[in-house]
């Protein structure tokens, strides 16, 4: 399904973002969901919606003190070797593996909840099972 990619806007939001101070002091740990502000991205990369550009993104490392490895969530449920659910908050989700990415702290925007360890393990085992057999 297509839909209009609104990148000027993202792109103001984005420059607006690039201004704040990143997050030093920001306390986030592994297992963590954040809604982040994830933007408008090109062909099937997974979009931020809302005004923000705003996504739910798992916390898998940190990585020092302005960035970390994360994986986005959608709330729909996707199936697949890139797909893996996951509860967080009140929430369920599904955790899109295949989209993995290292973010700044700047894009974070508030935090949700967190996943379970099972969950948690679940994931990061299909990641390194792809990351091994080079589908990633």
């Amino acid at each position: 399904m297509m839909h209009d990619k609104n990148f000027d806007a993202w792109n103001i939001e984005k420059k607006r973002i690039d201004t704040l101070k990143p997050h030093i002091n920001f306390y986030i740990h592994e297992r963590e969901v954040w809604w982040a502000a994830i933007g408008v991205n090109i062909g099937t990369e997974i979009d931020g919606k809302n005004q923000q550009y705003e996504r739910p993104v798992l916390v898998l490392r940190k990585l020092g003190k302005e960035q970390f490895l994360g994986v986005p969530l959608t709330s729909k449920n996707k199936m697949g070797i890139f797909y893996t659910p996951v509860q967080y908050g009140e929430g369920n989700g599904t955790a899109c593996i295949s989209q993995i990415r290292v973010f700044s702290t700047q894009r974070l925007l508030r935090k949700i909840g967190k996943v379970s360890t099972k969950d948690f393990e679940i994931v990061t085992k299909q990641l390194s099972k792809l990351i091994a057999t080079g589908r990633i």
